[in-house]
């Protein structure tokens, strides 16, 4: 009875609270005190008010008003030129002043535990923090949670970069913004959302995931999961039941009390779940403005690499179309070396499916496969990272001219029992680091047993060999978890893992 006036209760104030109007006009927790907006695009300014409200947006010379509608309301401001401080003025029923204001470029940063990685726990931690003051720097951390549906808001605030608050923020982000301040001389904000050990389908909405075939799978059998919590729950209660009973009777004859039953797990509150994060990580934050977004991501799907080629491509669209701000760069990490167990394969395969991404327009990926750590799934060489992230950035959003990744695999051709290997982004000519022969290199006939290759370097190119392979088809290069290879181009980028070959892979079948 207890239980049912409880619920009773909770329902009549849930009602009454959602009768109840927005008392005050309320922006969107991006914007506040000290934060930076995008240079050079509209910004849009968004938030809740009363319905039929009059809202008033102010920032420089502009003054832009609205109504409040269905209880939101939005405007956009013309796009300004970085600097500032600027004043925001929000001005409805109540109105709202935020100082601090800059304008200069803003990036996103997602993915996984990489992403995750604090400045704390990087290569020269101390060092890095003392020297992070920062002014116009800007950091916003989204807080990790999961939901159903998108949503509207974050509980989150803009930081001012300081030895302070730059501890526990994302480190490759960080540095990433780093390099860009330093180089374009312009404001920079930083908006972190990640989630360790999270697979890219959390971050992809449901709706492009039940659209392709190889992807739908995964919400429903989460939806299947779901659907049968009730009934776990019912099973629960009968356990509760028996284990009270059986803990009576223990007490009364002086025995151990059982443990009692461990209670379901509820799977719609897990980072796992298709969706979820991009609900409650992503949603809120669409359509401030942006000039891009860094991703660092990848362990959690490497079973299933083959997939990755759709799911990855699918979430990068997914952003892009929901963001509505074109296909803005796009820049991603792959994954480093690391000893990842049998087979070899997967991380490998994995590899690849980063690589394909680089078909879709304004992407760009940082190689890492010379700066992991073969024992720790989480290398602290974050600053490498960062900067080879915000090459690609120079290059594919700013229009540097700069050689901004290393070699990436573009042709064969066989010569006799040779084949010779074409790439791109060879930039001022290929080198192999050290001055030490070339390794990683294996090579194979069609009976598709791959051996040790020599390689040697021919001017842009490289040719590869073995004296037990007379009829070559294939060459693969790095195709590890954790290579020992050494091609570099001459600015110090390593070149990619690739294969020549289509054959299929060990995750091929997996979904």
């Amino acid at each position: 009875m207890r239980n049912g006036r409880w619920i009773g209760l909770a329902v009549g104030w849930l009602m009454i609270s959602s009768l109840a109007p927005f008392a005050d006009v309320r922006p969107n927790a991006l914007f506040s005190e000290g934060m930076v907006l995008q240079q050079g695009k509209p910004i849009p300014v968004w938030g809740t008010a009363d319905e039929g409200e009059m809202v008033h947006v102010s920032l420089g010379d502009q003054r832009v008003a609205t109504v409040a509608r269905d209880g939101r309301w939005m405007v956009t401001l013309n796009p300004m030129k970085a600097g500032g401080p600027h004043t925001m003025i929000i001005e409805g029923k109540n109105d709202l002043v935020f100082e601090n204001v800059l304008v200069g470029e803003v990036w996103i940063g997602s993915g996984q535990s990489n992403m995750q990685w604090t400045v704390a726990n990087s290569n020269n931690a101390e060092q890095e923090i003392a020297q992070a003051d920062y002014p116009n720097i800007r950091l916003f951390s989204v807080p990790r949670t999961v939901a159903g549906r998108p949503q509207k808001d974050v509980n989150a605030k803009w930081e001012v970069c300081t030895p302070q608050t730059v501890p526990n923020f994302s480190a490759v982000l960080y540095f990433f913004g780093r390099e860009l301040h330093k180089n374009l001389n312009v404001p920079v904000g930083l908006i972190h959302t990640s989630w360790g050990g999270t697979p890219a389908e959390s971050w992809t909405t449901r709706e492009t995931l039940l659209g392709h075939e190889k992807l739908k799978g995964m919400v429903e059998r989460w939806d299947k999961m779901i659907e049968d919590f009730d009934n776990q729950l019912d099973q629960y209660a009968e356990r509760m039941i028996e284990w009270e009973q059986n803990a009576d009777q223990a007490e009364a004859e002086g025995r151990p009390v059982p443990a009692p039953p461990e209670f379901p797990r509820d799977p719609r509150n897990q980072p796992w779940r298709p969706a979820g994060l991009y609900n409650a990580m992503i949603a809120p934050l669409i359509p401030y403005a942006i000039q891009g977004a860094i991703w660092y991501q990848g362990e959690s799907n490497a079973s299933r690499a083959y997939q990755y080629r759709i799911l990855f491509p699918a979430m990068i669209q997914d952003w892009r179309d929901h963001w509505g701000q074109g296909d803005f760069p796009f820049l991603f990490v792959q994954l480093a070396n690391f000893i990842a167990g049998e087979p070899e394969e997967p991380w490998a395969e994995l590899r690849e499916a980063q690589t394909m991404a680089l078909s879709l327009p304004n992407t760009g990926m940082a190689v890492t496969i010379d700066i992991g750590n073969p024992t720790d799934i989480h290398p602290r060489n974050k600053q490498d990272v960062g900067y080879r992230l915000a090459l690609a950035a120079r290059k594919i959003a700013y229009g540097q001219e700069i050689v901004y990744s290393g070699p990436i695999y573009d042709s064969m051709t066989r010569e006799d029992s040779r084949v010779r290997i074409r790439f791109q982004h060879v930039g001022s000519g290929l080198m192999a680091k050290n001055n030490e022969p070339l390794k990683g290199f294996t090579i194979a006939d069609s009976g598709r047993k791959f051996v040790p290759a020599g390689a040697r370097i021919e001017g842009d190119t490289v040719v590869v060999w073995s004296d037990e392979v007379k009829d070559p088809v294939a060459v693969r290069y790095g195709w590890k978890h954790n290579p020992d290879c050494n091609l570099y181009n001459k600015e110090g980028l390593p070149a990619s893992p690739f294969r020549t070959d289509d054959w299929p892979g060990v995750t091929i079948n997996n979904e």
